[in-house]
């Protein structure tokens, strides 16, 4: 008898929430890492596809297996590709266990890969950019967990200087008078996985233009289980929706003994379906196929537009 082919692969989840990918594999317990291409940053390394070797930082959440088990390998093809070397944040309980991980890697590899390994506590920030910057928010699992919010600063005029001409603004810059304040921007937060608590009603998470979140448990009778677990139940992103401002809740870390329909039909039902079009779900390829190709036809007339425009020289 001839044997059946080995089953495909899981291809990678892929949403375009503009101006931002998020893209990536998550399924809890095989593996999960989430990338950011935009932001340079990918959130947890459970596994290491070839599309996230370019981000040069990646932020994890807690040290479970499906969540580091890809870091020894992106650190090791980060250097053998010559992208420079990894760059990791992390819980400060996880500095030392994450060190050794990747240090015992020098004897099996007969190499020292270089890499740049900092722990933080909650609130303390990790600098991506000049005007970007990695806050931590601890968060509760069955380990040591942060969440994670990367958080653009800009500079604004204060209000009682906007109707002053820029010579003038200038002249009183010089004389060290403040005229401007800093706004911090929650431009996408990442959960990681967590139980329900007061740690995701923060402004990082309420403010955020884009939430990528945990939800592992759908079924009405789990609530044990995703208490047990220390993970999030469908009822609980319920109450979160209510209050993050986000335009797009992205649902990541599905379990597969959830059907995709039962996951569905849940999220569609929140509040008589007035969350449906920005619960998002990373892993519905179907339905984030149809989605992306309605934005690029919804694209394409804008595009020819602007190629004619070049071509004409107006």
């Amino acid at each position: 008898m001839v044997p059946k082919a080995p089953p495909r692969e899981t291809q990678p989840g892929f949403l375009y929430v503009p101006p931002y990918r998020i893209q990536g594999f998550s399924i809890a317990g095989e593996g999960t890492v989430i990338q950011v291409p935009e932001l340079d940053v990918c959130f947890d390394i459970g596994m290491c596809p070839r599309m996230v070797l370019p981000s040069p930082t990646v932020a994890i959440s807690h040290g479970h297996m499906d969540h580091v088990g890809g870091l020894p390998y992106w650190l090791s093809q980060r250097h053998f590709q010559k992208l420079g070397p990894g760059r990791i944040v992390c819980h400060r309980r996880l500095e030392g266990p994450i060190r050794k991980m990747i240090e015992s890697w020098v004897d099996l590899e007969r190499q020292k890969t270089p890499f740049e390994l900092t722990g933080v506590e909650d609130g303390e920030e990790f600098t991506l950019r000049p005007n970007l910057v990695l806050r931590a928010i601890e968060v509760s699992h069955t380990s040591p967990s942060m969440g994670w919010a990367v958080i653009e600063r800009r500079s604004k005029l204060l209000e009682e200087f906007a109707d002053l001409p820029q010579d003038r603004l200038v002249e009183l810059k010089s004389r060290g008078t403040q005229i401007t304040r800093t706004v911090e921007i929650p431009l996408v937060a990442y959960t990681g996985d967590t139980e329900m608590g007061p740690f995701l009603y923060r402004p990082e998470f309420a403010d955020a233009k884009i939430v990528v979140s945990e939800c592992t448990f759908f079924d009405e009778s789990h609530r044990g289980r995703a208490k047990v677990g220390r993970h999030l139940h469908v009822e609980d992103l319920a109450q979160l929706v209510r209050v993050w401002k986000a335009k797009a809740v992205v649902v990541v870390h599905l379990s597969r003994r959830s059907p995709l329909g039962l996951i569905r039909d849940r999220l569609d039902a929140i509040d008589g379906g007035e969350h449906k079009d920005r619960l998002l779900v990373l892993m519905d390829h179907r339905a984030n196929r149809r989605r992306h190709e309605a934005q690029l036809e919804e694209a394409a007339p804008a595009a020819a537009v602007e190629g004619s425009s070049s071509r004409s020289g107006t």
